[in-house]
């Protein structure tokens, strides 16, 4: 789209993600607008190209503003995953997922939830109102066999800072390969590579091959002590299955992620043994947002050129 075309209207639903646009600057053949698919759109609809979806956006309703968009052909999901979304979106778009975003954020709380529950912090932390000081023998992370299951950019990400830690990584992707990290071990192989490792980390996106990977012959397989990380989606695990192994007292959990999400107050994962839950909140930094502006920049740079988008992941 040249300097002389329409020009191409992009929405933002952040106020901080405009102000950043603009402070990166914004092309000629391009504006920008606030709009966050809630309140009516500050443009009219005939004239909206791109819209970026607002952060957690995932209940269906909010995807109705995007229907009778008559120009509408791209939307840039701001999250790495597209199943909550892609159910619902219009027909005849190109969709783009935040791949790059959110690899710092997750990969630093995946590593956080390992160290601290190989290192009993909860434990520690717990003791405090106490004032009870009982130093306890625990497992590095050094010299552990570490399982990361996904081998994507947050995957990978993952797995460069736990190897910091002089831990060995098993990376696992859809299929096998070698890579400039080394090698990948493909899904299938999980069987066998489950009783050799000591923490497994999950980072796969959630499609119906990843439904429940997490079952009870996948945790079964685990030596007595493992440790489950899940950053990934809470229904990549059977959560009944992962209750009966921590109430067993046998395998650890450390969970950014649940199924349900959020996790009721009274649900029994909220007290299951050497288990450790954060909310969600992998992405959920101060790192994000200048991330996302850097990636809706590259967008619209790409838009305004005739290029192709980036990140495409769908057409509807």
């Amino acid at each position: 789209m040249g300097q002389d075309g329409p020009v191409l209207t992009v929405t933002v639903a952040h106020a901080d993600l405009l102000t950043g646009l603009e402070a990166r600057g914004i092309p000629t053949g391009a504006r920008v607008v606030l709009w966050d698919l809630v309140d009516p759109a500050p443009v009219p609809v005939e004239e909206i190209d791109v819209v970026v979806v607002p952060n957690y956006f995932v209940r269906r309703e909010g995807y109705r503003a995007l229907e009778g968009l008559p120009r509408l052909r791209v939307v840039q999901l701001p999250s790495a995953g597209i199943e909550h979304a892609l159910p619902h979106l219009p027909a005849g778009l190109t969709v783009c997922n935040g791949r790059g975003v959110h690899d710092a954020g997750t990969a630093e709380l995946a590593l956080a939830l390992t160290l601290a529950s190989q290192r009993g912090l909860d434990e520690a932390i717990g003791a405090m109102p106490e004032g009870r000081w009982q130093p306890t023998y625990r497992s590095s992370l050094a010299d552990r066999r570490v399982l990361v299951v996904g081998a994507g950019a947050i995957g990978s990400a993952v797995a460069r800072r736990v190897e910091a830690f002089e831990a060995e990584v098993v990376r696992v992707g859809r299929s096998a390969r070698r890579t400039s990290e080394g090698q990948v071990h493909a899904i299938d192989e999980v069987p066998a590579l489950l009783p050799t490792v000591d923490v497994v980390i999950l980072v796969v996106p959630l499609t119906e091959e990843t439904h429940h990977l997490v079952d009870a012959a996948f945790l079964a397989a685990l030596p007595d002590g493992a440790l489950v990380v899940n950053v990934a989606r809470g229904k990549v695990i059977d959560t009944q299955a992962l209750l009966a192994e921590l109430e067993s007292g046998r395998l650890r959990a450390a969970l950014d992620v649940t199924d349900p999400e959020p996790l009721p107050a009274d649900h029994p994962l909220w007290r299951a043994p050497r288990t450790i839950i954060t909310p969600h909140e992998g992405g959920y930094t101060d790192a994000t947002t200048p991330r996302l502006v850097d990636l809706v920049g590259r967008q619209v740079d790409a838009l305004v050129a005739g290029e192709e988008p980036v990140n495409v992941v769908a057409r509807t």
